[in-house]
């Protein structure tokens, strides 16, 4: 999703907006994302110990034992270096929010999910004649075609 520059200008943002932990970091990706990208801790942990090391971000006093940081005027003003780069990112997350929401809808999840269920119980005896086979494959490439062209 993102290049480890790009995610810590994202984490950067996101703690200016205000002072955060990992895990509220990796779920404000999430939301921002319409939960098409949650970044792991993997990646969320080591970014925020570079941002740390280069006096972008500090940590501050936080209720129990999660790290909260806050942004340092240092990052503040890679934010302000970075902003047009940042208003992409955001923009990118929003989309991919967008898209989601778009495409995980209910009606169209629910003809999904039917489909599915109707392929596996027509498809999924030993006896299935091939000639259904390639009738159902018709169907579909129709079925996609006609979807293409709306």
């Amino acid at each position: 999703m993102f290049d480890s520059g790009d995610l810590r200008l994202v984490l950067l943002k996101l703690i200016a907006e205000q002072p955060r932990h990992g895990y509220d970091l990796i779920r404000a990706i999430e939301e921002a994302s319409g939960s098409s990208y949650v970044p792991s801790p993997g990646v969320v942990y080591p970014a925020l110990s570079m941002l740390q090391d280069l006096g972008q971000i500090s940590e501050v006093a936080s209720e129990g034992a999660r790290k909260a940081f806050a942004i340092t005027p240092q990052g503040t003003a890679d934010l302000a270096a970075h902003a047009e780069r940042i208003s992409e990112l955001q923009a990118r997350l929003a989309m991919i929010a967008t898209m989601r929401e778009r495409t995980d809808g209910g009606p169209v999840r629910r003809a999904m999910e039917n489909l599915k269920v109707a392929l596996r119980n027509r498809l999924g005896g030993n006896d299935t004649d091939p000639k259904i086979v390639h009738d159902v494959a018709a169907i579909l490439d129709d079925a996609a075609q006609r979807i293409e062209r709306l």
